[in-house]
This record gives structure tokens, C-alpha cells and sequence, in this order.
């Protein structure tokens, strides 16, 4: 993955890649809500994978996490991948791959989770998705191999 310090916020990999960004936006709402697979890792190295809903927010990716592993993933490595769900009649593929930054404004929480699909208590902790890379893996139908891959990556900075 590239270095995560050039994650970028959904809107600028939306103003990169527009075409790209309402395809993803497309795949993660396919199971009737915005929705994925978060994948984290621990402190040893091995990846866990959860369940989670996920917003586009003020061009900002954010996923709200209860006290659990994956908020200690989140919170002590912040590195993510997140999948969306797959379709077996469509089953084209997304990855996001970034990095997770708490956010502790509360005013932004508070904004974010009155679009939230579910209420949202004080137990939750707000986590922005920074994206480093983007891939669709297109495939119309289960009988489309193999799949024909668009990818965006955030841009390198100076030195990284």
C-alpha cells in the first residue's frame, strides 16, 4: 500500500476519479444501505474482518465503531481495508485500502450520526475512512472472468 500519510478524504478521490467514486458509492449501497466489510489489523499482524455501516458525510467517508477489537485495530494501527458486499447476480468487487483517523469534533459526530441509519450513543467512537486506494473489479454477471480492474491511488507527497 502506499504510504498512508497521503490518504485523502472521499471527496478528493471523487474530484480525482468522479466516474470511479459513483460506481463505489453504487457497489457499497447494492445491499440496501451503505455497508461493507471492514478488515483491520492487529497488533501482531493478523487482519480481523466486521461488519459495519459506513456514510458519505460533507464528502467525507466515516464509519461509527462500538468498543471492540476492531476499535482497538482502529485505534492503535488505523490501517484499513474495506470491501463491499458482494452480489452474486452482479458480483463486481470494490476495495477501499487507507487509513482511520478518529474524529473528535463534536460537532462533527453529532452532524454524522443524524444521517446514520441506526441510533448512535456516546458508546460509539466516529472514525473518518481516508482512502489511499481504490479498486473495482468489474463483473456484469457470474459468468464474467476475469474481472476488469479501475483503480485509484491518493498522490504521493513530496519525500514520502
Amino acid at each position: 500500500m502506499r504510504d498512508p500519510r497521503t490518504a485523502q478524504p472521499w471527496a478528493a478521490f471523487a474530484a480525482a476519479a468522479p466516474d470511479l467514486a459513483a460506481d463505489a458509492r453504487l457497489l457499497l449501497r447494492r445491499g440496501g444501505g451503505d455497508e461493507g466489510l471492514l478488515a483491520t489489523v492487529r497488533g501482531d499482524g493478523l487482519p480481523r474482518v466486521h461488519p459495519v455501516s459506513v456514510g458519505i458525510v460533507d464528502g467525507r467517508l466515516y464509519v461509527f465503531v462500538l468498543p471492540s477489537a476492531k476499535l482497538t485495530d482502529l485505534e492503535e494501527d488505523g490501517r484499513f481495508a474495506l470491501h463491499a458486499h458482494q452480489d452474486p447476480e452482479a458480483p463486481s468487487e470494490l476495495l477501499f485500502r487507507g487509513r482511520a483517523v478518529l474524529v473528535e469534533d463534536g460537532f462533527i459526530r453529532a452532524a454524522v450520526a443524524t444521517t446514520w441509519p441506526f441510533e448512535v450513543d456516546g458508546t460509539y467512537r466516529l472514525f473518518e475512512l481516508r482512502l489511499g486506494h481504490v479498486v473495482i473489479g468489474r463483473r456484469p454477471t457470474a459468468d464474467d472472468w476475469p474481472p476488469v480492474h479501475e483503480s485509484w491511488s491518493a498522490p504521493t507527497t513530496a519525500g514520502a
